[in-house]
């Protein structure tokens, strides 16, 4: 079976790959605080069907509770180590099989591996408080070597921490008009994609949820990441095939094993 992407919006994905389905911290909501939906729909149901779920991080637009306590019984989700504790929600998530994983971890699932890799990021739930969880990326390995980056900055080990792989999905832009630190825009994503040398990438994480009352602040911010990455990426590393996709598209990328 080809591996399959599918973009349902901000980080959430679906990886398909040797007959395993993987999705990507899942937000299934139209509002999420001060956050307002404003590009596609809510996922539909089959977003939610999955054999495995991967969490990079603990701030609640990767993290949301809500959206994991909509998954089917017995889905697996893998999470931070120290995630449970820092999160309490996710202790009522009985119907779910909790595993907590950190940097150099890999889980099979089915005739999948799933790598945790270090990330450039604040992983804490809140702003204040304690540093209790890492900020990870995953690398789902099957007939591909698939990166799903979380939220990240550049950092100088980033090609040897995440390995060779065939399809990158990265971080291009975020929810608000200026990103902090430990955040990729377009510029620093497409560096990021010539460190890496994919075969694919997909830019995610960009238009789709903005604050509510600021449209008319930076709205470039929201509606531009994905096309500056795409023309970027052609400039600096033309070889790498990138795949701008819609919410709740999907792309079956080249891959060469």
């Amino acid at each position: 079976m080809p591996v399959e992407i599918t973009w349902w919006g901000h980080a959430t994905c679906t990886v398909e790959d040797s007959d395993v389905r993987v999705l990507t911290d899942p937000l299934f909501a139209r509002r999420l605080a001060h956050l307002r939906r404003r590009r596609g729909p809510v996922p539909p149901p089959r977003a939610r069907h999955a054999d495995v779920v991967l969490v990079s991080h603990l701030h609640a637009d990767h993290l949301h509770v809500p959206s994991l306590e909509t998954l089917a019984p017995g889905t697996r989700l893998i999470v931070p180590r120290g995630a449970p504790l820092a999160v309490p929600g996710l202790r009522r998530l009985k119907h779910l099989r909790l595993h907590e994983v950190e940097p150099g971890d890999v889980t099979a699932v089915g005739d999948v591996l799933v790598r945790a890799v270090p990330a450039r990021h604040d992983g804490r739930r809140l702003p204040v408080g304690p540093q209790r969880s890492p900020a990870l990326g995953y690398v789902v390995e099957g007939e591909a070597r698939t990166y799903f980056a979380g939220d990240t900055g550049l950092f100088a080990s980033m090609a040897e921490e995440v390995g060779p792989i065939d399809v990158a999905l990265l971080p291009v832009g975020g929810w608000g008009p200026y990103l902090g630190d430990g955040h990729l825009d377009a510029g620093r994503a497409a560096q990021a994609l010539a460190r890496l040398a994919p075969r694919s990438a997909v830019p995610v994480h960009y238009g789709t949820y903005w604050p509510i009352g600021m449209s008319a602040v930076r709205p470039h911010e929201f509606h531009s990441p994905g096309d500056e990455f795409v023309r970027l990426a052609a400039e600096r590393t033309p070889a790498v095939a990138v795949h701008r996709l819609g919410h709740g598209e999907s792309v079956r990328p080249e891959v060469t094993r």
